[in-house]
């Protein structure tokens, strides 16, 4: 897995992000597959997946919450983007980081989080996949590393989606350019038509 790059690399790390063109689309089944292993394997209520931009994270999948985004500030996973690892804590209530944190003190009462960082082949972190629990837990190695695999997962997806949009803009960018070339011909060919019957 690639290192992020640090924090001053901010703005590159969002102009990454908008490339693949995400943020607030429709639930997609690939993406919820994931965060569903995610949710059976580490055995927990609560999975996401977060993409982070300028002021908020927001989830492309979920399983266990009804929210859609929360604002940057509060959000577990803004500090795990910046982590070059998996990130977990696994009681908020003895971090003080997250202790008086509004996701901990009320709902959905994080006590307990992992998220492994979706970091693109330029290095940015674009956000994670989570797995979050109400009581404090330890996280063992073989689900570390079902949760790092997951997040390469992820990533291969948004890749994949991203190159099938490109392709379809570049396919329908040929089309236009057939039709104007056919378009040009059949100009041509009436003005021929035009000029043979103007022929005495």
């Amino acid at each position: 897995m690639a290192t992020p790059k640090p924090t001053e690399n901010e703005a590159a790390r969002v102009v990454a992000l908008h490339k693949y063109a995400i943020l607030d689309t429709e639930p997609e089944q690939a993406f919820d597959d994931l965060v569903l292993l995610a949710s059976l394997i580490c055995k927990t209520p609560i999975a996401l997946i977060s993409l982070i931009d300028e002021d908020r994270q927001w989830f492309k999948s979920k399983v266990g919450v009804s929210i859609s985004e929360t604002p940057r500030e509060i959000a577990f996973c803004a500090t795990a983007i910046q982590q070059p690892d998996l990130f977990f804590v696994p009681d908020t209530l003895n971090d003080e980081r997250f202790r008086n944190n509004p996701l901990v003190v009320s709902e959905p009462n994080v006590r307990f989080y992992a998220g492994a960082p979706l970091i693109d082949e330029e290095g940015h972190a674009l956000g994670t996949i989570c797995v979050i629990d109400r009581i404090p837990r330890e996280f063992g190695h073989d689900q570390q590393a079902a949760l790092k695999a997951l997040s390469r997962l992820v990533l291969a997806q948004l890749e994949f989606r991203r190159n099938l949009m490109l392709l379809k803009e570049a396919l329908n960018d040929r089309t236009k350019e057939e039709h104007e070339r056919q378009r040009d011909l059949i100009k041509v060919q009436e003005t021929l038509l035009r000029v043979m019957r103007l022929r005495p």
